[in-house]
């Protein structure tokens, strides 16, 4: 069984984990990725603990996954804006997305449709070479030892 931390995992999975792998966590980058930025928002969106959310949030913004702005003097009010670092976890937040869509449907169909902003298409997520372009399938990956697993 894994402990609290990963911290002795020579992996890039559990080093995100790290990070984003805290059970409430996905869900505030997912309610910051669709507009909410005030803590009361996200209270509301969650159904979260206070005290829980406010260190969430705050670990976030450790993270460097939301910016913290004051967007009122008095009383001083913040908001919190998903970052470059929140936005890059869309890929991740859309494949589990798909496959909660796929592997555990809600009887009344689905929550969230992702459409292209552009023409309105339906957008995937899709493994891709880097080299030839061609989409491939998960039986299609190798996963070989990077540099940290074979310099040592």
């Amino acid at each position: 069984m894994l402990g609290r931390t990963y911290d002795s995992q020579l992996c890039s999975i559990a080093r995100t984990l790290e990070i984003v792998g805290e059970r409430w966590t996905l869900l505030i980058i997912r309610d910051a990725l669709l507009g909410l930025r005030r803590f009361e928002e996200f209270q509301d969106s969650l159904g979260i603990a206070r005290n829980v959310l406010t260190n969430r949030l705050s670990k976030l913004v450790d993270d460097g996954l939301l910016d913290r702005v004051c967007y009122q003097e008095r009383p001083a009010r913040y908001e919190y804006q998903p970052t470059s670092r929140a936005k890059d976890l869309l890929t991740a937040l859309l494949s589990l997305m798909h496959w909660g869509d796929e592997h555990a449907a809600d009887p009344a169909g689905l929550p969230r449709i992702a459409n292209h902003a552009g023409c309105g298409g339906s957008v995937r997520d899709q493994l891709v070479c880097s080299q030839c372009g061609q989409a491939v399938g998960p039986d299609a990956v190798h996963l070989l030892p990077g540099p940290a697993l074979t310099d040592s």
